[in-house]
């Protein structure tokens, strides 16, 4: 692992029960603000429909917000669900977004649905939409960088618009061997979503993705991971901060899904499943000080030998939310802007 730790974010536009969904759009273009002022690396947003605990639904407008209020930090999608869309178009749109911010665009994709099975079908009716992936991938490439299609493409001698001296850089995102495959198989950037499988299957993927690895849109292998962290000014605060997003995860595992609860009304009775499940959480959390929460996202990259990690945090309220990545900063040395 290289000396100095990369640091970047990822932010998923959480919903907060007594907020309206749409200050936390804007809580996110804020975010990205302050994380381009402390020195983080990325600023990615993600994709979800349908889900009232998410209301990020549309990243590459939301990039288009954050490109035109930041000049430095990298942005990008975590990720745009490509079977939901027709390459050609998603293209395009990431070429707009080069445009307003050259040389800064990450395109990240993924095969999940992002939404549960009715919602995807209203997004894209054709239920092996999925299975087309690994094409969509190669034409999305070759759209987004100016490759000519090949012989017998419907769409050979058509280019995505506009163009310019730089591209959006292509990521494959996954929490499955199957992303890392792909990303091997064609040569791509590769991020393990960590934060969803709380680490299960994460080294294997990267092994794998390392192992089948060929030269193609990058020379070398390329990795990241995204993993949910939590600091605050004393260790109390943190566990305290977290029961809003441990609510949430609970909840989640018998299919209730909401908003974002304040941490003093996050609290309730636990089955004994349930309870177990939580204490299974905290074990694994990155939760406590900056000084403890650093520690715990070194030794995460030094097991894992990745040179970055993008950072996800959830908390009811937007300023403990950016005192978190604040601290992590500091901690890292992060260069400010």
């Amino acid at each position: 692992m290289p000396q100095s730790l990369q640091l970047s974010v990822l932010d998923q536009s959480v919903a907060c029960v007594g907020r309206p969904q749409d200050e936390a759009i804007r809580n996110t273009v804020a975010l990205a603000e302050h994380c381009e002022r402390l020195g983080y690396q990325r600023f990615w947003v993600s994709e979800h429909h349908g889900l009232p605990t998410i209301v990020g639904t549309a990243p590459e407008i939301l990039m288009a917000a954050v490109a035109v209020r930041t000049s430095r930090i990298r942005i990008g999608s975590a990720g745009v669900m490509l079977p939901h869309y027709s390459p050609f178009k998603v293209a395009e749109q990431f070429r707009v977004l080069d445009a307003l911010a050259p040389g800064r665009i990450d395109l990240g994709v993924g095969r999940a649905p992002g939404s549960d099975h009715r919602t995807a079908m209203l997004l894209n009716p054709d239920p092996r939409s999925s299975e087309m992936f690994p094409q969509q991938v190669r034409e999305l490439h070759a759209w987004v960088t100016g490759e000519e299609m090949p012989e017998g493409h419907a769409g050979r001698g058509i280019q995505a618009l506009p163009r310019a001296g730089t591209a959006p850089q292509l990521w494959m995102l996954g929490s499955s061997g199957y992303g890392a495959q792909l990303a091997g198989h064609f040569g791509m950037p590769y991020s393990f979503a960590h934060f969803i499988t709380d680490g299960e299957g994460c080294a294997e993927a990267l092994e794998l993705y390392r192992h089948l690895f060929k030269p193609g849109l990058i020379e070398k292998p390329h990795a990241n991971v995204c993993v949910w962290a939590l600091a605050a000014d004393t260790e109390e605060e943190a566990w305290r901060l977290f029961a809003s997003r441990e609510r949430t995860r609970v909840d989640r595992q018998t299919g209730r899904f909401g908003p974002l609860l304040p941490p003093q009304e996050a609290e309730r009775e636990y089955s004994a499943a349930e309870d177990a499940y939580r204490q299974g959480l905290r074990r694994k959390a990155m939760v406590g000080t900056g000084a403890q929460v650093a520690a715990k996202l070194r030794a995460l990259a030094e097991e894992l030998q990745v040179p970055e990690l993008v950072v996800i945090t959830w908390t009811w309220d937007p300023a403990a939310q950016r005192r978190s990545y604040e601290l992590l900063a500091r901690e890292f040395a992060l260069q400010p802007a």
